[in-house]
């Protein structure tokens, strides 16, 4: 598997949870969904984007945009739309949520959107949607969406006409394919020198030493080896890998380790040791001081802390998804 397929294994994606959108003027949709992908695609008629602080995007039949951190933001039927939006995301995340499109507005210009959210470990893919930028728009041609949209497009709306067994694997399936082409369309697109990690995805040396860091986590990898594997010496291998991703390949990998910790601390009840192990620690007093250095606590305290912010609470508060609970990233602190 080459180095993007891994880092993208690794986040597990799980598809999405979407509403069906039948607008008509005047109308307004908010979406927010911290550290969690949200995505519009207009299907039908045209709207606009409005973030605060940017310019309005103009959207049209057949585009796309993904947020990939969920940021706040509005879809309307035009820029001066001052009304109270409709908050989509109580709707996406309603457990019985209706299978039939939401319908309103006003009765003007028509507008279908499919709106939701991708599902994924929030804490594996920290870095991934830290590189990519705030919003990704696939326009269309015309009226004719990108080959690759199009023919998702025509898969979800044959899927949406009607309830059939298996729907929402069909449709989990279509929308984690579009939101990885769009991370690949973004990745060919970088140019050379933009400071950019991913472009080191496009560098045969880098991306071979990072498959294998990805593939084999728990290996006792050294400089030496990862730089024969990159066919560099080992000076240079470090000097351009800690330029390309900023940092050096050992502490890239330490990272990694503790996100893989991380999720096995707060998805199973596996002893610390064997965690440990299964991350490249023969001592679990190394691993628990790694660990710390990146959460700020012990692997068993974090790991109580995760399982008492699962517990039922008397006011739970709207998430955007199950993955909001996922580990933190590195570098947050425990409290």
């Amino acid at each position: 598997m080459d180095t993007l397929s891994l880092i993208l294994d690794d986040m597990r994606l799980q598809g999405s949870v979407f509403v069906y959108t039948h607008a008509s003027a005047p109308w307004s949709l908010r979406l927010h969904t911290p550290g969690v992908a949200a995505f519009h695609i207009v299907t039908g008629g045209s709207a606009w984007l409005l973030r605060q602080g940017r310019e309005p995007l103009a959207l049209q039949a057949g585009d796309l945009v993904i947020l990939p951190s969920g940021d706040d933001h509005r879809v309307q039927d035009r820029p001066g739309h001052e009304g109270p939006p409709t908050d989509l995301l109580p709707l996406i995340s309603a457990p019985n949520r209706p299978d039939e499109p939401l319908r309103l507005g006003g009765g003007g210009t028509a507008t279908t959107l499919v709106s939701g959210h991708t599902r994924f470990d929030a804490a594996m893919a920290a870095p991934l949607l830290a590189a990519l930028p705030p919003l990704m728009h696939v326009r269309s041609d015309g009226d004719a969406p990108a080959p690759w949209l199009a023919i998702g497009l025509q898969f979800l709306a044959q899927e949406v006409s009607a309830s059939r067994p298996a729907q929402q694997a069909i449709i989990n399936r279509i929308s984690d394919i579009m939101l990885i082409e769009c991370i690949r369309d973004h990745v060919e697109s970088l140019p050379e020198g933009s400071g950019n990690w991913l472009v080191a995805l496009r560098d045969k040396a880098l991306s071979t030493a990072l498959g294998q860091m990805h593939r084999e986590p728990a290996r006792n990898w050294t400089v030496h080896e990862l730089a024969g594997l990159a066919c560099l010496s080992r000076s240079a291998f470090a000097e351009r890998f800690t330029l390309a991703l900023g940092r050096p390949p050992l502490a890239y990998l330490t990272q990694h380790r503790m996100r893989l910790a991380a999720r096995q601390l707060a998805g199973s009840l596996q002893p610390i040791s064997r965690i440990a192990d299964s991350v490249g620690y023969a001592s679990e007093t190394a691993f628990s001081q790694a660990f710390k250095r990146e959460y700020g606590c012990s692997p068993s305290i974090w790991r109580e802390q995760q399982a008492r912010a699962r517990l039922p609470q008397a006011e739970p508060a709207t998430q955007a998804d199950e993955s909001a609970a996922d580990p933190l990233p590195p570098g947050r602190a425990c409290g």
